[in-house]
């Protein structure tokens, strides 16, 4: 599979306690417009350069887009849904409930062509008559969530266009796939959208001013047998954050992925916090589960129940991340130092 980087996996060891980051300056207030970048549609046809600067051009927009399920989340939130015909990756919960990462997205509309990691159907997948693929991209040139094994066959059947979702600060990615959105037909001005980017703005503006106080945030998730502090420089998500201000621990020795360190339960405490962000997705434990876990419950932040979910793999639009941006912002504001 294509590397399968930080986030989505940790029950299977190599995968993270990472989330969204992405990083080239140009923070909220200063950059410019999200639409535009020379990417998009063209006459009668369609055309958009991703993020591996390849260009992928079609007769005309396309109708029938499969694409990886957080991907798929954030354009429906800018508009693009009619379009999506099929997601891959963690998408439906056993209870027939969405999983967190298919965010707002109306799953019963969507074919599901794999519900977790490795699972990918081609035979579904070439039945839903792909005319593009979109997926995000942790790593250079790896698209998020498609089986390497199978990858050729994948991409016979329609082109690629892959979307930088780490190492570089949040805001990057939201704007690229505004543009992405745009290309495809949707409305940058509607309600929904504008309401959402001036939430987000907000709601980043609160966080500049809490981050202030200096409490220290350690971002993390728990497995059976490790505990994964991510690093804020890797992820895109805490980049932003970071920012905008926020003291986060940087952990020392990392991961041959590079997005975290592993920790045994016995070596939880090396690093100290104020407010811990705890991974909530549905591989990662949460903190019932942890209980058992003596050297949790010894964390200072645990003990002054300074600990909050952390979404972390972000819905890569103003609509997904205003609301980690606030869960963060109201952790510091509510936060004493107790490290």
């Amino acid at each position: 599979m294509s590397s399968p980087t930080p986030l989505p996996q940790l029950s299977r060891r190599g995968i993270l306690a990472a989330g969204g980051a992405l990083g080239l300056g140009a923070l909220l207030t200063a950059c410019g417009s999200d639409e535009g970048s020379g990417s998009g549609s063209q006459g009668d046809g369609w055309s958009f350069t991703d993020d591996r600067k390849k260009k992928v051009s079609l007769d005309a927009v396309p109708e029938r887009i499969v694409a990886y399920t957080g991907t798929a989340a954030a354009l429906w939130d800018y508009g693009v849904r009619d379009q999506i015909a099929g997601v891959f990756g963690p998408t439906k919960l056993k209870n027939g409930k969405p999983d967190v990462i298919a965010g707002d997205m109306d799953i019963s509309k969507v074919e599901i062509i794999g519900n977790a990691f490795g699972e990918f159907d081609i035979e579904k997948y070439a039945k839903t008559r792909p005319q593009l693929l979109v997926t995000n991209m942790y790593t250079k040139n790896a698209l998020w969530y498609v089986p390497d094994e199978s990858k050729s066959k994948i991409l016979k059947l329609a082109p690629a266009v892959a979307m930088t979702a780490a190492k570089v600060p949040m805001i990057e990615p939201i704007r690229r796939f505004a543009q992405l959105a745009e290309s495809l037909g949707a409305d940058m001005k509607a309600g929904s959208v504008t309401e959402a980017k001036n939430r987000f703005e907000k709601a980043s503006e609160r966080l500049r001013k809490a981050a202030k106080s200096g409490i220290r945030v350690m971002a993390a998730a728990g497995a059976a047998d490790l505990f994964y502090v991510s690093d804020p420089n890797a992820n895109a998500d805490l980049k932003y954050f970071k920012d905008l201000g926020v003291d986060f621990v940087v952990p020392e020795k990392l991961s041959s992925q590079g997005f975290f360190e592993e920790l045994s339960w016995e070596n939880a405490d090396k690093y100290k916090a104020d407010v811990i962000i705890l991974d909530s997705r549905t591989q990662s434990l949460q903190p019932p589960a942890l209980k058992s876990k003596p050297s949790w419950n010894d964390l200072p932040a645990v003990k002054a129940g300074q600990v909050s979910g952390w979404m972390a793999e972000p819905r890569l639009s103003y609509k997904g991340a205003a609301p980690l941006v606030e869960d963060l912002a109201k952790a510091i504001e509510k936060a004493k130092k107790v490290r």
